[in-house]
C-alpha cells in the first residue's frame, strides 16, 4: 500500500505544498483507492494535483469523525465531481464510509458550527453513502474500524462542545464517532489514525483484535495529545514502549511535548504534505 499525506499541519522542507490544522491521506492498494479525511479546505485538491494525483477515480472516501478539520473538504470534493460530470470528464461516485454519527451538528458555545457541513441527505446525491458503526473491509489487508471501544482509563477524553439530542437538548459531545484504518503487512499492522479521540492505545487495541494480529509497523496520524494530562502521556508512552513498533509517524494534532516525550519510547518520523510511504 502506498499512503501519501495530502494535508498535515506541515509541509515538508524543499516541498512546496500547502499546509493547515487538518487531515487528509491518499491511500492506493492493490487497485483499491481511498481518501481518508479531507482536510478543513480544497488544498488537499491542490496538493494532489501538484503532485500529479487525480481524485476523480476513488473507490471509497472515509472520515474518521465529524469535525471540522477533517470534513470540510467534502465541500469541494462535490464540486470536482460535479465540475466533472459538466465538462463530461471520467469520474466514479466513491463510496463514503463514515460512523453514523459523523454527520451530527457539533458545536462550541460562542463559535459555532465545527462538525459537518453537509447531511448525509445532501451528500447521497454525489456519493454512495455506508454509515457503520462495526468493521467494514475496503480491500484483503485494509479496514474501517467502526466504533472503537474505550478501555484505557488514561485515555478518558474530555467533552468537545455539544451535539443536540432530538429534544434540542444540548448532550456533550465525547466523540463516540472517532474511528481509525488498519492495514495488514507481512511486518505487521499499520494503525492510520485522524485524530484519535478515541484513544491511540484503544484504537491500536482494537485494530490488532480485527486484524487478528498483534504486531504493529507502523502508527501515523493525530494523536490527540496536545497539553495531555500527566496520566494520558504517561500512559500512552508505557503502552507504546511495551507495543514497540517500528516506528512512529505522530501529526496534526499532536504538540511538540508530546513529540519530543514519545521519541524517547520510540522511532518518530517527520511528517508533511507531500510525505509519500510504501508498506509491503
Amino acid at each position: 500500500m502506498k499512503l501519501t499525506v495530502l494535508v498535515d499541519n506541515n509541509t515538508l522542507i524543499d516541498r512546496y505544498f500547502l499546509a493547515e490544522p487538518g487531515l487528509s491521506f491518499l491511500l492506493e492498494d492493490s487497485g483499491t483507492r481511498v481518501l481518508f479525511d479531507t482536510g478543513y479546505s480544497d488544498i488537499f485538491l491542490k496538493n494532489a494535483r501538484k503532485m500529479g494525483l487525480s481524485l476523480l477515480d476513488l473507490d471509497y472516501v472515509v472520515l474518521s469523525h465529524g469535525h471540522l478539520d477533517h470534513s470540510w473538504g467534502l465541500e469541494p470534493l462535490v464540486r470536482l465531481f460535479l465540475e466533472a460530470g459538466i465538462e463530461k470528464l471520467p469520474f466514479r461516485s466513491p463510496v463514503l464510509i463514515a460512523h453514523p454519527l459523523a454527520f451530527e451538528s457539533k458545536k462550541i458555545e460562542d463559535i459555532g458550527e465545527i462538525g459537518s457541513l453537509l447531511t448525509p441527505k445532501k451528500l447521497s446525491g454525489h456519493f454512495r453513502m455506508q454509515l457503520s458503526s462495526i468493521p467494514v473491509w475496503l480491500s484483503e489487508n485494509l479496514v474501517f474500524l467502526g466504533e472503537i471501544p474505550r478501555n484505557f482509563s488514561f485515555e478518558k477524553e474530555a467533552a468537545v462542545g455539544y451535539v443536540q439530542d432530538s429534544k434540542g437538548n444540548k448532550v456533550p459531545d465525547l466523540l463516540p464517532d472517532d474511528t481509525a484504518l488498519a492495514y495488514r503487512t507481512r511486518a505487521g499492522l499499520v494503525i492510520i489514525t485522524g485524530c484519535s479521540h478515541s484513544g491511540i492505545c484503544n484504537i491500536t487495541e482494537y485494530a490488532k483484535e480485527v486484524c487478528g494480529d498483534s504486531r504493529v509497523l507502523d502508527i501515523i496520524g493525530g494523536f490527540h495529545l496536545l497539553k495531555p494530562s500527566e496520566e494520558r502521556m504517561r500512559g500512552t508512552l508505557e503502552y507504546l514502549k511495551k507495543l514497540n513498533p517500528a516506528c512512529v509517524h505522530a501529526c496534526h494534532c499532536t504538540d511538540l511535548n508530546s513529540k519530543i516525550e514519545l521519541s524517547k519510547v520510540c522511532r518518530l518520523e517527520e511528517v508533511g504534505a507531500g510525505l509519500q510511504i510504501e508498506y509491503l
